[in-house]
């Protein structure tokens, strides 16, 4: 009987304890990532071309590929651990090696559609400093989120691509692949060719 008067007063107690307000389930939590506003700047390197490149990319590497006149570069965001390459290639004056520039660029893109979502295309056409080109979204895990090329059809050929130092997730890179996007798409609106 003691065990018994025992139990009822804990089992009262819990009761007692366990009236109240009903619980809430807490709202979802979003990460908040705050990028700082982009200032653009030209760039004054020697190069058959010039640009517009946001004052966050810290690190402008300019590689010269030995022997060939084609040039890389790489713009560095180490606060977003991202990179955007840039190559750039004279064309000759001929119509079949500019064939050859434009399906590279263009297979070099398909070869993410086997971990891409989808790619999305958008044309670029700027006829008074004779600039067209294309540029590519690319959703899913790739392992690049951006490609573009520009040329002038003539002399001058640039591919650029975004990539991240760290394993393609398309829900975790979004935000700042979206900032780089719109870095990617001022390059190609500020290309100016020297030649």
């Amino acid at each position: 009987m003691k065990y018994l008067n025992i139990f009822v007063f804990i089992l009262l107690f819990c009761l007692c304890l366990s009236c109240g307000n009903n619980p809430v389930p807490k709202p979802n939590a979003y990460l908040r990532l705050d990028y700082p506003e982009a200032e653009y700047q030209e760039t004054n390197l020697n190069l058959p071309f010039t640009f517009e490149k946001n004052k966050l990319a810290e690190n402008v590497v300019l590689k010269p590929v030995r022997g060939s006149e084609d040039y890389g570069v790489n713009l560095e965001y180490p606060s977003l651990k991202g990179v955007i390459y840039l190559t750039y290639k004279p064309v000759d004056d001929d119509v079949e090696h500019l064939k050859i520039l434009l399906r590279d660029a263009q297979s070099f893109t398909q070869e993410h559609t086997l971990k891409a979502d989808e790619i999305i295309e958008q044309v670029y056409e700027n006829k008074k400093h004779k600039v067209y080109g294309m540029f590519y979204e690319v959703g899913g895990n790739a392992a690049s989120q951006s490609q573009f090329y520009v040329t002038d059809s003539v002399n001058h050929f640039l591919t650029g691509s975004l990539y991240f130092y760290a394993k393609p997730n398309y829900d975790s890179i979004l935000p700042a692949a979206y900032y780089l996007q719109k870095d990617i798409q001022h390059i190609m609106e500020t290309v100016q060719w020297k030649q």
